[in-house]
């Protein structure tokens, strides 16, 4: 499964992404451009000392991230999209997941792109809140979302007591912009 955030622009919520991403053992794509730096503090905070367990990857915009995404998958790239909405498509709770899908989560403000939602209007997965309320925060979605993708999946989640092991890496000082990798792809 792969996490996908287009153009976001709180950095606090692209880091909690990301320790999501860590503790998952999940790759994380970043969508540019970007409402923040890769080396801004708040980021790096949200992340707290996980950013060596992230794989992250970072993309110039949505066409390079697609090919990226369809590079030796063995479904194509339309079959794999969730596309998170506050606006329509199918519940989060009725929406079949699979192993390989790519959930895809927009902006803080405007959300996905329309042309990329009317592109694939069948792959919209919307969470359920009441009408008075616009949107529930990104990053509360992206956590909502990914573990109940994973589990309708069936990927197991990590099997863990409860105990902490720290990485042997936790104590380097590493930022976002040292873990990120620029995607080639154009």
């Amino acid at each position: 499964m792969e996490l996908v955030l287009v153009h976001p622009e709180i950095p606090h919520n692209s880091g909690c992404a990301a320790r999501l991403a860590a503790a998952l053992g999940l790759r994380l794509q970043l969508v540019e451009p970007l409402g923040f730096s890769l080396e801004d503090r708040y980021l790096k905070r949200a992340g707290l000392d996980y950013w060596p367990a992230v794989e992250l990857l970072v993309h110039a915009d949505w066409e390079s991230t697609a090919r990226a995404l369809e590079t030796g998958a063995s479904r194509p790239l339309a079959e794999r999209l969730r596309l998170f909405s506050a606006r329509g498509g199918t519940s989060l709770f009725a929406t079949d997941f699979r192993p390989d899908d790519v959930l895809v989560f927009g902006s803080e403000s405007t959300g996905l792109p329309p042309e990329l939602l009317s592109a694939y209007p069948e792959r919209r997965v919307y969470v359920p809140i009441r009408s008075c309320v616009r949107s529930l925060n990104l990053a509360n979605v992206v956590a909502l979302a990914t573990y109940t993708a994973l589990v309708r999946a069936g990927v197991p989640l990590p099997d863990n007591d409860g105990s902490y092991r720290s990485d042997a890496r936790r104590d380097e000082d590493v930022w976002p912009a040292d873990v990120a990798r620029r995607a080639l792809l154009r």
